[in-house]
């Protein structure tokens, strides 16, 4: 596929950037700053303005393509860029950044007929992660019908993106894919960070005790790219365990007592319910924090 794929530069983008072009995968990064990878195509690009956008996207990707007969199309845009999250900028930088970019994204793709958008969104929207004081989910596990009632001006501009994306999904009838992701962690970050995590469980409340490895967001990220004929829809994304060596039980009676249960878990079973994306997706992690800390699992 030829894929159009914004926010390549970033923590998140570049595994998934990366991933795609091993599998084949032609691939233009627009970001403000190059990925610098030998296989993928930077272009700077700010996504806050509509013509660059529009420009960049019905535009060429390498000199290669001026051999070609015609100028060729994207068959599918991945929306990643963003401000990515609270505290790096003013909020109101950050809403606006985030609604106008993927406004502009989504506007330019479905003018140009792309069949298939897949866009990040953000564990964020449920209220939880940047909530001033203890806020702790309407129930458990929290699947995508929980509600989405931030306060947060990133979260809120998450929120914004998908009734954005759900509109022009309704106007064109493309394929447009939301992935509301958990906690990015890099496999490096598991030696570096997950022994506090298991020290201290309650460093891991504001995400639902919950993450998702950079190499099984690929995998989503490709499953999305795969599965066709969906419409809209929106994807919790986060590995099949807790975050934490605590079971879902301790968890449940220190952090979460009261609150209602709609079906049993595992005992290390994550609290982000991935069953859409697996259902849907054919979405299936492989990689845990457990093999690389075996010995705290």
């Amino acid at each position: 596929m030829r894929i159009f794929f914004t926010g390549g530069s970033g923590k998140a983008g570049r595994h998934v950037v990366t991933h795609l072009a091993e599998q084949g995968h032609q691939v233009t990064n627009a970001d403000l700053a190059p990925l610098g990878h030998p296989d993928v195509a930077d272009l700077r690009v700010d996504l806050t303005d509509a013509g660059e956008t529009y420009s960049a996207m019905a535009g060429l990707a390498t000199m290669d393509e001026l051999d070609l007969d015609e100028r060729p199309a994207y068959d599918a845009v991945v929306h990643f860029a963003a401000v990515p999250r609270i505290l790096l900028r003013p909020d109101s930088t950050t809403y606006a950044t985030n609604v106008l970019s993927t406004y502009h994204v989504l506007e330019a793709a479905t003018r140009l007929g792309v069949p298939k958008i897949v866009f990040a969104s953000s564990e964020t929207t449920y209220g939880i992660c940047f909530a001033q004081g203890e806020r702790r989910p309407v129930y458990l596990p929290v699947d995508e019908e929980h509600p989405t009632v931030p306060e947060d001006s990133y979260a809120m501009s998450k929120v914004a993106g998908e009734a954005t994306a759900r509109s022009f999904q309704a106007r064109t009838g493309a394929d447009v894919y939301g992935l509301r992701i958990n906690n990015v962690i890099e496999p490096h970050e598991y030696a570096e960070l997950f022994p506090a995590f298991v020290a201290d469980p309650a460093l891991r409340r504001r995400n639902i005790f919950a993450y998702i490895d950079t190499r099984d967001l690929s995998q989503v990220v490709q499953r999305c790219l795969e599965v066709d004929g969906l419409g809209y829809e929106v994807f919790n994304v986060a590995n099949a365990d807790l975050s934490v060596a605590a079971t879902t039980q301790e968890l449940r009676e220190r952090f979460y007592d009261g609150v209602e249960l709609r079906r049993e878990l595992g005992p290390d079973e994550t609290f982000y319910a991935i069953d859409k994306a697996r259902e849907l997706l054919g979405y299936d992690p492989q990689h845990s924090w457990r093999d690389v800390l075996p010995a705290q699992s």
